[in-house]
């Protein structure tokens, strides 16, 4: 197509999308591609989609990108539905972590024909990285420890993403330092010719010569004179099943085996249950993922929910049955302005559990923005967040490299306002305060996005015990 033709067919696509919409009924919102869609008298003829140039991937397979369009070739569509069906193609393919540039677009008509055109920008895909980070659960953590070196993990990590061209991911990790760990895994989530059905295998082994062994007053305690300390081993495999775009169902059947010093238990016999030193368990575990978000990593709108069933062990001293869920909303409120509302709950079976079994509220993401200095046990809990965001720059910083790819580096700031709410119930540990009760926390924040999925969290925060405090929050997939 010539260079001279765009403007035509740009011209073309406004003027035929304005004519849909007046003749559509009910055409504001994008319906359903359908190859068998009865067509009214009253409507404009539709479509059908040619072909589908796919330009920039130079190591992804042209089916995988293909597997997160909307559309398809020998579909009928209107055009309203084709520039809707452009967006969602773009999310579903940003959305994928393979690529840092997307975009959708008319490429030519023919008649009543639409061809389309896909060009992508590939990230890098091989990162093997020197790894330094303290084990403590975030910084602040860190600093009541002295910020000790002897507090660091560090080694090496190598992650290959995109390994065959098939979205699938090889990681090897060597860790030494506080943590002794070694931890392979390889998902391949289209591993038949449908692209609908996949795995997951993988193995860790770690050993630590402090441990955690009990919570009082709402603080972890450390003992770390042991001789043996505590060692773990784990293995797992995950069956994948995508039948759509947006849901995901994953099986997983794994067995692990943990050991721990002897001296762990005049402290808290309960800690693997009465009087264990060793446990071993197999664990089955279904998890169901539905995505329909902006940017899966920084959802500012759309929908995403995930909900599990795990079953863990079938000793008596070790027998849970836990089921979580999780709900995200987020809405556009005007211009450049958002407002999300998050929902997190869990629920574990019988309450009489292990004191390994009891984490909740400051283990990974499951906390209270204001609470980050407490960690929180217990067997069953909710939370909401509710933010909300306002766009404050979008800015590019040039590289100075020679690629078409990584030329610039993007940035996305937002200034944040944020409410939080939650209660962890625990029948046995009331020696901590802040169980069995509502939690209430707050504050203002500043968060920045950048590529490669890092995000950089400013909280000042407060919380109904009076306290304030400035909190760092990295997120990133390295």
């Amino acid at each position: 197509m010539r260079m001279g033709n765009k403007y035509q067919i740009t011209f073309l696509l406004l003027l035929c999308c304005v004519v849909s919409l007046a003749q559509t009924p009910g055409s504001d919102t994008a319906q359903p591609y359908n190859s068998d869609r009865y067509i009214d008298k009253a409507q404009p003829t539709p479509f059908i989609i040619g072909k589908i140039y796919i330009e920039g991937n130079r190591r992804t397979k042209s089916y995988i990108v293909e597997r997160e369009l909307p559309f398809k070739t020998g579909d009928s569509t209107y055009l309203p539905d084709l520039v809707s069906g452009f967006e969602i193609a773009r999310r579903q393919l940003f959305n994928t972590g393979l690529f840092n540039e997307v975009i959708v677009s008319l490429k030519a008509f023919r008649g009543y024909v639409v061809d389309v055109n896909i060009e992508l920008k590939e990230r890098w895909y091989i990162f093997p990285l020197p790894y330094v980070k303290p084990v403590d659960r975030n910084l602040v953590e860190w600093g009541k420890q002295g910020y000790s070196t002897d507090r660091i993990n560090y080694g090496f990590k190598f992650t290959w993403y995109n390994f065959t061209g098939r979205n699938d991911k090889l990681r090897l990790w060597l860790i030494t330092g506080y943590t002794k760990q070694l931890q392979f895994q390889y998902d391949q989530p289209y591993a038949d010719k449908t692209l609908k059905h996949g795995y997951r295998v993988g193995f860790t082994y770690a050993s630590n010569k402090e441990i955690n062994y009990s919570t009082l007053d709402n603080q972890q305690q450390f003992i770390d004179s042991l001789k043996e300390g505590t060692q773990k081993y784990s293995g797992y495999v995950d069956y994948t099943y995508r039948p759509g775009l947006r849901t995901f169902h994953a099986f997983r059947l794994s067995y692990t085996k943990q050991m721990v010093d002897s001296q762990v238990l005049t402290l808290n016999p309960k800690y693997f249950g009465p009087n264990r030193t060793t446990i071993e368990f197999p664990e089955l575990s279904y998890t169901l993922n539905y995505v329909n978000v902006d940017y899966i990593h920084f959802p500012l709108t759309g929908i995403q929910t995930e909900m599990s069933l795990l079953k863990r062990g079938f000793h008596a001293d070790n027998n849970m049955w836990q089921f979580t869920g999780k709900f995200f909303k987020g809405w556009k409120m005007g211009k450049k302005f958002y407002f999300g509302w998050q929902a997190n709950g869990v629920i574990r079976l019988p309450f009489d559990q292990p004191y390994i079994n009891q984490r909740l509220f400051g283990y990974g993401d499951l906390y209270l923005r204001g609470l980050e200095r407490y960690v929180i046990d217990g067997v069953a809990a909710v939370l909401t967040r509710q933010t909300f965001r306002r766009e404050l720059f979008r800015f590019n910083i040039p590289t100075f490299i020679k690629s078409k790819t990584h030329d610039r580096i993007p940035f996305r700031i937002y200034a944040r306002t944020f409410g939080d709410m939650g209660y962890a119930y625990n029948k046995n540990m009331l020696n901590n305060s802040l169980v069995n009760k509502m939690l209430y926390t707050g504050g203002l924040g500043v968060d920045v996005v950048t590529f490669y999925d890092f995000i950089f969290r400013f909280d000042y925060s407060f919380n109904q015990l009076g306290q304030k405090g400035l909190f760092l929050h990295i997120k990133n997939e390295f």
